[in-house]
């Protein structure tokens, strides 16, 4: 048996989109470990948390709340990407395609 937002598409790419997101963390220094990099993990991570919550049986108001704060985490994702690209710790391609791939997922 399978909950509702596992057959959700939305789900399913932004649990790769943080998984894509993960791997940044590894090349950012060891002193950014408690700082950038859990931010942009926590918030790459509460995108697809927050589509889970939202869709086990809420209203269509309650749901579209929860849409909401997963909108807000791609914004916070969005601003963290361009801390590492920023400090050198991605190049401007990572930055674009990871850029790309959160606008994909509001569309």
């Amino acid at each position: 048996m399978k909950f509702k937002f596992e057959d959700l598409i939305i789900w399913q790419k932004a649990m790769a989109f943080g998984e894509d997101l993960n791997k940044i963390t590894y090349k950012s220094p060891k002193e950014e470990n408690y700082n950038l990099s859990s931010q942009l993990r926590r918030a790459a991570d509460s995108i697809a948390l927050n589509i889970a919550k939202g869709s086990i049986g809420q209203s269509n108001p309650e749901y579209r709340k929860f849409i909401g704060y997963s909108i807000r985490s791609l914004a916070e994702v969005i601003t963290c990407l361009y801390k590492p690209r920023n400090r050198n710790y991605i190049s401007e391609k990572e930055f674009e395609n990871h850029y790309n791939e959160a606008k994909h997922l509001t569309s």
